[in-house]
C-alpha cells in the first residue's frame, strides 16, 4: 500500500528538487502502483517511546513529514496527483499538497491520525482548512472515516474523478498540456496562489506586480504576446 519509508521520502524530495532545477522538466505527476496510492508513513522505523528525549518527535516531523509536503508545494513545476487507490494520513496530505488532484473512482482519502491516537502532521491542519474550511476539516480529522473520491470531489479536494482505467491517460494528458505551457509563468502563478491565503491584500498585490515584472523578462511571455498580435498559437519553451 506504499507506506512511506525514510528512503522513499528522501528520494521523492530529491526528485522534486531536480524537477525544479531542470528546464527540460515541465510538469510532474505523483502516482503509485498496486492497490493503494499511499497508506501513510511507515511507522515501523520510529524510535520506541522509551528511547526518545524531548524534542525528538518535533525534529522528526520538521525534517520528515513537513519537508516532504513542503517539497511538493515548493516545486517550481506544476505537480499533479493521480490517486489510484487509498490515500491515508501523510498519503492524503501528499495528494492535497499537489496543484491538481485526479482520483480514480475507487480512491479513498482517510485522515487516519486520530484512529492511531495521533495528531495530524505533514501539513494537514494547514492544508485542509484552506481547501474545505475548518468545520469539514474537523469532521474528517476527528472521525477518521474514509472519504470516497466522489465526496472528495464534491468538497473541492479533488479536481476530477475518472474510472480507474482512465486515470493514467488522463494524468498524462493533463501533464502534457501543462508541459506545453509557459513554465515560468505557471511557477509564479503557483507561488502567488499558495501564498495568497496567508497574506493581506496589500502584500498579495505587491507580490502579483513583482511576479508579473519577473515574468515579462521570459521568452515565453514575449512569445505569448507575439502570438496574440500575430493571431497564431503560442509555442512555449519553458524559459
Amino acid at each position: 500500500m506504499n507506506a512511506v519509508t525514510w528512503d522513499q521520502r528522501e528520494r521523492i524530495i530529491a526528485l522534486l528538487a531536480e524537477a525544479s532545477a531542470d528546464p527540460a522538466v515541465r510538469a510532474v505527476v505523483v502516482t503509485a502502483t498496486g492497490r493503494g496510492f499511499c497508506a501513510g508513513a511507515d511507522l515501523r522505523g520510529s524510535p520506541p517511546a522509551g528511547e526518545r528525549v524531548a524534542g525528538d518527535v518535533a525534529r522528526m516531523i520538521r525534517q520528515g513529514a513537513q519537508r516532504f509536503i513542503a517539497a511538493v508545494m515548493d516545486c517550481e513545476k506544476p505537480v499533479i496527483a493521480a490517486v489510484n487507490g487509498t490515500a491515508a494520513g501523510i498519503g492524503a496530505h501528499l495528494a492535497f499538497a499537489c496543484d491538481l488532484v485526479l482520483a480514480a473512482e475507487s480512491a479513498r482519502f482517510v485522515e487516519v491520525f486520530a484512529r492511531r491516537g495521533l495528531v495530524p502532521d505533514g501539513g494537514g491542519a494547514y492544508l485542509l482548512p484552506r481547501l474545505i474550511g475548518p468545520q469539514r476539516t474537523k469532521e474528517l480529522m476527528y472521525f477518521g472515516d474514509a472519504l470516497p473520491a466522489a465526496e472528495a470531489h464534491a468538497m473541492g479536494l479533488v479536481n476530477r474523478v475518472v474510472p480507474a482505467e482512465d486515470l493514467p491517460k488522463t494524468a498524462r494528458a493533463w501533464a502534457e498540456r501543462l508541459a506545453q505551457g509557459p513554465t515560468r509563468a505557471l511557477a509564479l502563478t503557483k507561488q502567488l496562489v499558495n501564498a495568497s491565503l496567508d497574506t493581506d491584500r496589500t502584500t498579495a498585490f505587491a507580490a502579483e506586480a513583482t511576479a508579473q515584472e519577473l515574468n515579462m523578462t521570459t521568452r515565453d511571455a514575449q512569445e505569448g504576446v507575439a502570438s496574440f498580435v500575430e493571431r497564431r498559437e503560442a509555442r512555449y519553451e519553458g524559459r
